[in-house]
């Protein structure tokens, strides 16, 4: 059993030591509260279950303080696949709901498994999901005055490895703020979220540039046709510098690998298999 989860980019320039600190005691805290209960739940439960924390924690960008697009409306875009069944289900630019992970976990007994705007959002409302404000007064100000840059950037991502060897992935953004309303980012679709029975990847960072590259799809289908995951991530972002493509990624194997890389310094994440590993 092995988890990896990541909480989008942290740039020295843009922050402090005390947000950093901040951000690895909570990814640790997730990490290993999300072992514990992989240890009697599948993969693909645990991963919804560790991108809901993450959705709930502001320090990330992703339900709870997620960034404000233009209109000043918040717009969430998850997604999660099942490495087993090869399913695939998600939500985009939906509003007012706090968990939008667990919406796309809903839609995955569908035939219809991609909803979008206020399609997504009836379909919550119809399946009990109620009401929920995510802006927090933090996301109000920065919004207020036009910041370009945010203490609290970076989409979340869940990859589980679990006792059956099944694999699944989870994704969750806020956007990159400031965007034209209803923009599609990368995390609620094939590119930024992917998983079969060799490998899964959950990714972050720029989105148009991890959708030009197809990342996650191309990692695993790497890893599918006999790359370990370290060559096959190594490969794709060399393919990815290419373009100078921006974004981080978290995988697990089948075979138990597990890796992360980015092209920037430096994603933030957490892993644990019995053991805790934490960025530094």
């Amino acid at each position: 059993m092995k988890i990896i989860i990541h909480g989008g980019f942290f740039s020295e320039s843009a922050t402090n030591q005390e947000t950093k600190k901040a951000k690895q005691d909570a990814l640790a805290s997730i990490a290993v509260q999300s072992y514990t209960y992989l240890k009697t739940h599948t993969a693909l439960e645990t991963v919804v279950f560790a991108t809901a924390l993450l959705e709930d924690n502001d320090l990330f960008n992703a339900g709870l303080g997620s960034q404000i697009q233009s209109d000043g409306k918040v717009r969430l875009s998850a997604s999660l696949m099942d490495g087993m069944t090869q399913k695939f289900s998600g939500v985009i630019n939906i509003e007012n709901v706090q968990h939008p992970i667990q919406v796309s976990e809903r839609l995955l007994s569908y035939n219809d498994r991609v909803l979008s705007g206020e399609g997504a959002l009836t379909f919550a409302r119809n399946n009990g999901f109620e009401f929920y404000d995510p802006i927090t007064p933090q996301r109000q100000r920065e919004y207020e005055t036009k910041r370009e840059e945010s203490l609290r950037k970076g989409t979340v991502g869940c990859v589980a490895l679990d006792q059956h060897g099944n694999l699944a992935a989870a994704t969750s953004t806020g956007g990159k703020g400031f965007e034209i309303p209803c923009r599609v980012s990368d995390s609620a679709t094939v590119a930024g979220n992917f998983a079969n029975q060799h490998a899964a990847i959950s990714c972050t960072g720029v989105g148009e540039d991890i959708v030009s590259a197809g990342l996650a799809t191309k990692i695993v289908t790497r890893v599918t046709d006999g790359f370990t995951l370290k060559a096959a991530c190594d490969k794709s972002f060399q393919e990815l510098a290419i373009i100078d493509g921006f974004a981080g990624v978290i995988g697990i194997a089948a075979n138990g690998e597990v890796y992360h890389t980015d092209s920037h310094p430096y994603m933030v994440w957490a892993a644990f298999d019995g053991a805790l590993k934490v960025f530094s």
